[in-house]
């Protein structure tokens, strides 16, 4: 593999992870605040890259990145107010199969809307340019922005969560809902704002992603399972394992592809070219199959042996 290959992976590999952050620390801070695993997490991207396109269509760019996450983020909140409350009764369960069934509501609306195909959705012109080049490839700026945004987003939430008197009041009503009640607060709608701030979370990875990734219907579905994968990796309601497990499993894909390697180079490297015949026809049917094109396989692949070996994520805490 040459340095050019590497250092492109490395540069992809982390812009990709940012955005799977980006994309999972709301999904992770409604976790850890609420305990709710919400499925319809990824529809709320879908949304936030369909408002943006709307809205960027008539008033910008700029304009969508923040109304586009309000807009989700409010509706996040009404499914959170008039749907999941009402669940919550009925435990993790109720609350799993209600997510599971909005997000089938979600995407069935954005079809009914938008249509089945795909919108052109693209790089805004005032964010269009070359941030620098490298081997002689220009590699553009939205995507250093991409990554600017997810830091900033990751930080802010660190500090919000760590340091300021919110972050205290919301923990403290996960573990301690009545006392807080006793203290003024009201729980219901510190968990309503948890929602709605995680799907406006997901908003913003929408806004931003969508011109980079196709927007279109399939696109929660597409990015939802590796989702739960870096949640599941990281710790559930863990957000520095969030961040960590999106970095690995955004570096794990980017390498991937780029590495032509099969089991039959690697048993070239002892002396033995063909498959023993004792294996039979699976292994001469995997002989030559080569790591780039199992790549999709490999982060699910790690999140098996994640719940093997270590239960609870890399970061997240002993039950």
């Amino acid at each position: 593999m040459s340095i050019e290959v590497i250092a492109f992976s490395l540069l992809n590999g982390t812009l990709y992870g940012m955005l799977l952050f980006l994309l999972a620390s709301g999904l992770t801070l409604i976790f850890s605040m609420m305990g709710v695993l919400n499925f319809a997490h990824a529809s709320f991207f879908m949304l936030g890259a369909y408002f943006g396109f709307e809205i960027s269509r008539f008033a910008g760019f700029i304009p969508a990145l923040f109304l586009a996450p309000v807009l989700v983020g409010l509706l996040g909140a009404m499914v959170e107010r008039y749907g999941l409350r009402q669940v919550h009764k009925y435990g993790h369960i109720g609350e799993l199969l209600f997510t599971f069934g909005v997000a089938f509501v979600i995407e069935e609306a954005v079809q009914m809307i938008w249509g089945r195909s795909a919108m052109a959705y693209r790089v805004p012109e005032m964010l269009d340019f070359t941030a620098f080049e490298l081997f002689g490839t220009a590699y553009p700026f939205f995507r250093i922005f991409m990554l600017l945004m997810s830091i900033a987003i990751f930080a802010g939430l660190v500090l919000l969560l760590t340091r300021t008197r919110v972050g205290l009041i919301v923990k403290a009503s996960l573990q301690h809902p009545e006392m807080v009640s006793m203290l003024g607060h009201d729980v219901p709608l510190v968990f309503m704002s948890v929602f709605g701030v995680g799907s406006a979370l997901a908003g913003i990875a929408g806004v931003i992603g969508g011109p980079i990734l196709i927007t279109q219907p399939s696109m929660a579905t597409a990015l939802g399972p590796i989702l739960f994968v870096v949640v599941v990796v990281g710790g559930l309601g863990s957000l520095p394992g969030a961040f960590i497990a999106s970095l690995l499993v955004g570096y794990i894909q980017t390498f991937a592809v780029a590495i032509d390697l099969s089991v039959s180079d690697v048993f070239a490297l002892v002396g033995i070219s063909q498959p023993p015949a004792v294996f039979g026809a699976l292994i001469s049917d995997i002989w030559n199959v080569s790591v780039s094109q199992i790549g999709p396989v490999i982060p699910y692949l790690l999140l098996v042996a994640v719940l093997i070996f270590r239960p609870n994520g890399l970061v997240g805490k002993r039950a």
